[in-house]
């Protein structure tokens, strides 16, 4: 995760595809194929049997939402009329 010195648009960008890759890799093994972005932590819950992967799943799916709100907030910050 960014510290909060290294909140700029580009670092959230570069973090936010590694979060993605990580991501895509455990819904690869996983097999995960939920309908909806609302079914998803359940249809994990079900699915990913290793713990440590579950857990990893949910930070990751954390660190998502914060850093996509972070980049929304910079945008909106710095963009001018």
């Amino acid at each position: 995760m960014l510290s909060t010195d290294d909140l700029t648009i580009t670092k959230i960008r570069k973090e936010l595809d590694l979060i993605s890759v990580e991501m895509m890799q455990l819904i690869q093994k996983y097999k995960l194929d939920a309908a909806t972005s609302m079914d998803i932590i359940p249809v994990a819950k079900q699915k990913i049997t290793n713990p440590k992967d579950y857990t990893r799943f949910l930070e990751l799916s954390l660190e998502g939402r914060i850093l996509g709100e972070a980049a929304t907030a910079l945008e909106k910050a710095t963009v001018t009329d």
